[in-house]
């Protein structure tokens, strides 16, 4: 209030001595008094720039003040420790606007920080765009989807799909899309949700991304386990006591006993524990243990396997290359040893079997490291490719092309890879022949 008082008081001051030396400039003149009209003159010349001169001085100021805050530098101070300027309360008004500010700046980044962290905890890819299709934020979940680093504008997407660009650029607020994407390790079914928002006047777009591959995967995965659980229950069932009885009757017919019924119940009896040992083999893919992760070398592991694999190869077969290569070699890597061998080998033996046929047959076993950390495992082979509408189903349980064959190994294996957090994919190779199947761990 102090500093108020003398402000005012000065203000008033100069104001009262403008207007006493305009009126004494006039009285003056008007009575011939020429050298008073020139002192006053002076006077009130006097009064009047130092009115002009105290507002100029406190106007530069805001002017110097918006200006910094303008440009984002907010670290300005005013003098108000000089108690003889009369400007100190001016000063101080603008150093308390000055903090006013800087907290306000402050609560909004911390705010953004808070948001920023909530974005990056969520597993929903968030893209937000602006009318000329530039990325304006997006968070870790969308970069990893998208398998985009940098991404800045949404033209980037024809790397993945030309027709990318135009359907995000034409997906309207509330409207939903799905896209496939194809990367360099494996590909990717998204559900693209737009809304829309208006910020500093200009309306952005907000992408949201769902792999709903994975969770239609899970699903497929969770409605044949319980219809398997179902079926080899009421199979063991019945089985058991054809099992038991035929059996007992084999034990208790003489020798003597005409040797069609002896033959007919031992084909029963043998029939019968085939058939179980058919079931059981199913009932492991609805009773797989939790993983039990360690460290361990990759190189050590795959060459470990690429031995086991060699050993698979039938007598008088055209003989396998299997090239290992990791990079980087000392790779380390968490998971169940034992359930990731019985993945690997799995996709080993099938590589092995599917180059059976083909001229100088090799297998590149593969483990690199993705821009996100993630360790691939990729099993290669020259063999033929698997047909598109084959491809579709080979990760369904009982689906086989061999004869004899279960329909089981990939599906467990994909089970093992969801299990440890991570999946197991399939795609032609680059020239059209070939299969490419991909272990990533998360």
């Amino acid at each position: 209030m102090f500093f108020y008082a003398r402000v005012t008081l000065r203000l008033l001051s100069l104001l009262a001595v403008v207007a006493v030396s305009a009126a004494a400039t006039l009285y003056f003149l008007l009575q011939g008094y020429y050298a008073l009209v020139f002192f006053m003159a002076s006077v009130l010349a006097g009064s009047v720039w130092s009115v002009l001169r105290f507002n100029s001085r406190n106007a530069r100021k805001l002017m110097y003040m918006f200006s910094s805050i303008e440009s984002g530098d907010y670290s300005f101070k005013f003098t108000e420790t000089d108690p003889s300027r009369n400007d100190t309360m001016v000063n101080a008004a603008l150093n308390r606007i000055r903090s006013l500010l800087t907290r306000a700046r402050d609560e909004t980044i911390e705010q953004e920080k808070y948001y920023q962290l909530i974005l990056e905890s969520i597993t929903t890819g968030i893209v937000v765009i602006d009318a000329r299709g530039h990325v304006l934020q997006t968070n870790r979940e969308a970069i990893r989807l998208l398998g985009l680093e940098p991404f800045t504008h949404i033209t980037q997407l024809a790397r993945l799909d030309e027709q990318f660009p135009a359907l995000l650029n034409d997906i309207e607020a509330g409207e939903s899309r799905q896209l496939i994407c194809n990367n360099e390790h494996s590909s990717v079914t998204l559900s693209v949700q737009a809304s829309s928002i208006m910020r500093r006047g200009e309306r952005l777009k907000i992408l949201a991304l769902t792999d709903i591959e994975n969770e239609l995967s899970d699903r497929e995965i969770e409605s044949w386990i319980r219809l398997i659980r179902v079926l080899t229950h009421e199979i063991m069932n019945s089985i058991n006591p054809i099992t038991s009885i035929s059996d007992s009757l084999v034990e208790r017919v003489e020798h003597s006993s005409p040797a069609q019924i002896r033959q007919g119940l031992e084909t029963i009896s043998q029939t019968a524990k085939g058939l179980l040992s058919f079931v059981e083999s199913y009932r492991k893919f609805t009773r797989l243990p939790a993983p039990e992760p360690t460290l361990f070398y990759v190189k050590e592991f795959m060459e470990s396997l690429r031995s086991l694999a060699l050993a698979t190869v039938p007598q008088g077969a055209r003989p396998v290359e299997i090239r290992v290569s990791v990079e980087p070699e000392d790779m380390i890597l968490y998971a169940d040893r034992g359930q990731v061998t019985q993945v690997a080998i799995n996709l080993l033996k099938n590589s092995i079997e599917a180059t059976l046929e083909t001229d100088h047959p090799h297998i590149d076993f593969t483990a690199t490291l993705d821009s996100r950390e993630q360790v691939i495992l990729t099993v290669a082979n020259n063999g033929p490719s698997i047909p598109p509408e084959v491809a579709d189903h080979i990760f369904i349980p009982f689906f086989t092309t061999k004869s004899g064959g279960s329909g089981v190994g990939l599906s467990l294996s994909r089970q093992i890879m969801r299990m440890h957090g991570g999946s197991l994919k399939y795609r032609p190779g680059s020239d059209g022949t070939g299969a490419v199947f991909t272990m990533t761990f998360r």
